[in-house]
């Protein structure tokens, strides 16, 4: 297949829809606008959480943000937050969410298929006192980024039940991948660090630099 898979690609939303009727009974009906207590228990539960975002010309960016299950916050108002913590300073989804204003988020449990989808407005914060509150991580982080949802709903486990990402016995051996500073050090391209460099930066990052 040598032809550029974009040119008879599908542009209209009426010709989807003919591949995909709309969604009827449970699929349609189970949004709703706000985090409700079944959601704040499901977000309390959830030590991951994927973030999207994109910039003011479409592109998009996800990335994972984790710590021990409750570290995302839900004020009583059902706005919800999520703390920085040490990264690679890339800042992608901050600098998205400055120009758009707009976030999505999985949330993601253990062990359970079922996923909550969050959807909605998006600040970065840096308020002294909502950041002094935010300590799961083991320390306030420098900003924090607030959600306003507006579209709230589960998603079915059948990704996870295909997948069998919870089953072990499914997980490929550590020997037939690449280990993770062999991956980063093949995208750096550069001559002159070598792989025991990266290798000792990824331990000393995991070791003294996770908060």
């Amino acid at each position: 297949m040598t032809d550029d898979l974009f040119t008879d690609a599908i542009t209209d939303i009426d010709e989807l829809r003919e591949l995909y009727p709309e969604p009827a009974g449970q699929g349609r009906g189970k949004e709703i606008d706000t985090v409700d207590d079944m959601a704040r228990w499901l977000i309390a539960l959830a030590p991951l959480v994927f973030v999207a975002s994109a910039d003011a010309d479409g592109r998009c960016d996800v990335s994972p943000r984790g710590g021990p299950p409750g570290f995302v916050s839900v004020l009583g108002d059902g706005t919800v937050v999520v703390p920085d913590a040490t990264g690679n300073r890339r800042i992608d989804t901050f600098r998205n969410v400055v120009v758009t204003g707009r976030v999505g988020l999985v949330f993601i449990i253990p062990g359970r298929g079922q996923t909550l989808r969050v959807n909605g407005a998006a600040c970065v914060s840096r308020r002294p006192e909502l950041l002094a509150s935010l300590t799961a991580v083991g320390k306030a982080p420098r900003a924090a980024l607030v959600v306003r949802p507006d579209e709230v709903f589960t998603h079915c486990p059948k990704a996870f039940v295909r997948s069998a990402l919870w089953d072990p016995a499914s997980w490929p051996d550590a020997t037939a991948q690449p280990t993770p500073a062999e991956v980063v050090h093949t995208h750096l391209r550069d001559p002159g660090i070598s792989l025991a460099d990266v290798e000792r930066d990824m331990v000393d990052s995991l070791r003294n630099r996770l908060a």
